[in-house]
Order: structure tokens, then C-alpha cells, then sequence
């Protein structure tokens, strides 16, 4: 049996687990929605825009893991970093949610549960990780490509084990939650090597041109010199 954690289909779950999994997402999604509107201003919220644009089009890409097995981006640590937790889990969510009402990439009652998995785990997940990172290395690019790579890296397996969860409470299915556990996990190790490395090349490509607009560092960018000068006043001259 194939297990795919992405795009949970209808009845996978079922009703009573899918239904509180959408009020968790409707709460984690009014908590983004409060969040971003403190994060975001005139200059990264036209950027919050690209990135779920961007996401949009990355998840439509799937690339081979193995065993005939593919994988996408999730984007939730791309989108964290480059806009903050808030509006990044925001951006992804939005994208789930479009897919999901307009061309059904996953189940209509499972939209609760992929928002979960896809957008606020990996979000969160993704966002602590690199700020772990970057504590411990500093800033410089190669530093912020390699806390890029290990925040996409470590955010799929993560939400991986969200679904086996999820699975394990209300899954419908007659697979051992054990089993499903070393498939999920075995499977989306690989395809987080595949996230890291676009996640870390995106925030690389970013962060070489405008750092500023990397949210993940902008606390940590030195500050800019202001030099003020002051009037010289002479002797004997009032001014």
C-alpha cells in the first residue's frame, strides 16, 4: 500500500477526526492572520504574495523519491523564513486551501488536516529550526543557505509524523499505525532532502541580493550608520 501524507484524500480520516482537525486549523489560521498583521508592512507583504505564488507553482512540481514513489515542496519552513511564521504558515495555508477547493488536490473534508500538516507544522517547524540554527552559526550566507537546508529538511518528516497522528487516532484504514509510521518516515526523509535544498537555494538567492528581506535574519542584520553632522559655529558670529 502507498501512503502519502500530502493532500490527505476524503476518507482517509475519518469525520469526527477530520472535523476537529478543521477547527485547529480555523484557530491556527485566525492566530496567522493576527500575527502576519504585525509582521507584514508596505515592504514584505507584496513579498508574502510571491511566495505563496511561488509555493503554488513548486507544489505542482513533483520530483522522484523512490519505488515509484514522488514528492513536492510543502514550503512551509521556504515561507516562514522569508516572511515569518505567521504570514508564512498564512501564505501556505492559502495555497492548500486553493488547491483543495479548486482542483481537488486533496479531500474537501481533509482540508482541515492538510492545513495542519502542510502549513502550520511545517511552518512553525520550519521557522524554529532555522532560528536555532542561525543562533548557533551567525550570519553569512553559507550559513543561512545551511540553517535554510536543515529547517526544510527537518519540517517534512515532522509533518510526516503529524499525519501518522492523525492516522493513529482516526485513520480508516487497516494498515498497522507502525507500519504506516516507517513508511511515512522512511519515504519523506528523502523528499526532505529534496525540500531542503530548494529551500535553502530560494533563501540563498534571496539573502545575496536582499537580506532585508530575508524575515528570518532581519533582527540579526547590522545595523545601518547614520551620520549626522552638526553646525559649526565661529567665534563671534551669531548664528
Amino acid at each position: 500500500m502507498h501512503v502519502e501524507a500530502m493532500h490527505i484524500p476524503d476518507g482517509f480520516i475519518n469525520a469526527p477526526t477530520s472535523a476537529i482537525a478543521g477547527v485547529i486549523a480555523a484557530i491556527g489560521i485566525a492566530i496567522c492572520l493576527r500575527g502576519a498583521r504585525k509582521q507584514l508592512d508596505e515592504k514584505t507583504a507584496p513579498l508574502a504574495g510571491l511566495v505563496a505564488v511561488f509555493v503554488f507553482a513548486m507544489q505542482m512540481i513533483n520530483f522522484p523519491v523512490a519505488a515509484g514513489t514522488s514528492g513536492h515542496l510543502l514550503g512551509g519552513a521556504l515561507a516562514a523564513i522569508l516572511v515569518g511564521p505567521y504570514a508564512g504558515a498564512l501564505a501556505v495555508s492559502v495555497v492548500i486551501l486553493v488547491q483543495g477547493l479548486l482542483f481537488a488536490d486533496g479531500g474537501l473534508s481533509a482540508i482541515g488536516l492538510n492545513i495542519i500538516n502542510m502549513g502550520l507544522v511545517t511552518a512553525v517547524v520550519g521557522w524554529f529550526v532555522f532560528r536555532a540554527v542561525i543562533k548557533m552559526v551567525g550570519i553569512s550566507r553559507p550559513a543561512v543557505m545551511g540553517a535554510a537546508f536543515a529547517a526544510g529538511f527537518v519540517s517534512v518528516p515532522i509533518s510526516a509524523l503529524a499525519f501518522v497522528l492523525e492516522y493513529a487516532i482516526g485513520g480508516t484504514g487497516t494498515v498497522p499505525v507502525g507500519t504506516v509510521t516507517v513508511a511515512m518516515v522512511g519515504v519523506h526523509l528523502l523528499i526532505g532532502l529534496g525540500e531542503g535544498i530548494i529551500t535553502a537555494l530560494t533563501v540563498g538567492a534571496v539573502y545575496l541580493t536582499r537580506p532585508d528581506l530575508v524575515y528570518g535574519v532581519h533582527d540579526r542584520l547590522p545595523k545601518p550608520v547614520v551620520i549626522t553632522t552638526s553646525p559649526v559655529v565661529q567665534k563671534g558670529v551669531t548664528p
